[in-house]
């Protein structure tokens, strides 16, 4: 059996606890986990809220929180090349990151270096890779001005110090409180609300040549209007809207490759996933809580097993 935590129903906190459940068993293409470090995020609970589901494919309760995890390869399940067990691993979750045991697709699994920690590890393939992959997208050249609308959350924070390392000028909008924060990024920070539009030309007078939005509705409305290539717009807050504004959402890859490549962002010095707060297992609610209540700043993780 294998310890997890799970929502029973649909709804609020109260449909959350703790489940015994049979081990998962490697199908072909995956990988079985014994997860040492899970990362904790906003669509966590918004999954168990009912976010997604109509429409998309049903969903079987009990169901396990988290979508990202890193750990060690216990199983290698058929047709599965260049994972062995024993092997450290991170990637994008089947089964659930708040567990002692996932399983991973093989070809959303990236190898751990060992300069890597786990928590570190297990905070990459959503909010890291996901600014991978919109800077990817935007395909902006060294020299060029990127805003990110909402450069506060965990998307942002890390979409920054991909761009400043790539050679881009980078203005983020956050709240006053956040100023410092985000010239800690190497951002210009410029306050978020209703004028951002002419805040941002104040410091940029010629607009901005790509945008990466985080934040949706009326302040992706007014911060479109700094592109003259609506192209140059993507959004992981509000997809109908970006379309409807001639940009488009994020397209996510969320293969190992794109996980390695992050990875290797985080060994080189380039980008820090900002990990906060560190809760065991056991305190799942607590941490669970802290994201959902949005009183926490940076990555929280779960720990499951010995770290060493």
């Amino acid at each position: 059996m294998s310890t997890a935590y799970v929502h029973t129903a649909f709804g609020g906190p109260e449909t959350e606890s703790f489940a015994d459940l049979p081990r998962p068993v490697p199908g072909p293409g995956q990988l079985l986990i014994a997860v040492r470090a899970a990362g904790v995020n906003p669509v966590d609970w918004k999954r168990r809220d009912g976010y997604r589901r109509a429409g998309g494919p049903p969903t079987d309760l009990p169901s396990v929180f988290g979508s990202e995890a890193a750990g060690v390869v216990e199983e290698v399940g058929s047709g599965v090349e260049g994972f062995a067990v024993g092997d450290e691993v991170f990637g994008s979750t089947d089964t659930g990151g708040y567990a002692e045991h996932t399983l991973l697709p093989a070809d959303g699994t990236a190898h751990k270096p060992a300069a890597l920690s786990w928590t570190d590890a297990a905070t990459l393939p959503v909010a890291s890779a996901t600014a991978y992959d919109a800077l990817v997208q935007l395909s902006l050249p060294a020299g060029a001005t990127l805003l990110v609308n909402g450069v506060g959350g965990g998307v942002g924070v890390a979409a920054a110090q991909i761009a400043r390392h790539a050679g881009l000028t980078v203005i983020g909008t956050a709240s006053a409180g956040k100023r410092d924060f985000t010239e800690s990024l190497g951002a210009v920070h410029v306050a978020s609300g209703a004028g951002v539009a002419d805040r941002v030309r104040a410091v940029a007078p010629a607009g901005v040549d790509g945008v990466l939005d985080l934040v949706g509705g009326a302040s992706l409305r007014e911060v479109a209007d700094l592109l003259t290539d609506r192209s140059r717009l993507v959004s992981g807050a509000d997809k109908s809207l970006a379309a409807d504004l001639g940009g488009s959402a994020i397209v996510r890859v969320r293969t190992g490759e794109v996980f390695g490549a992050v990875a290797a962002l985080v060994v080189e010095g380039a980008l820090d996933p900002h990990v906060t707060r560190v809760f065991p297992l056991a305190e799942a609610p607590a941490a669970l809580r802290a994201v959902e209540e949005g009183h926490t700043r940076g990555k929280i993780v779960l720990t499951v097993g010995p770290q060493a």
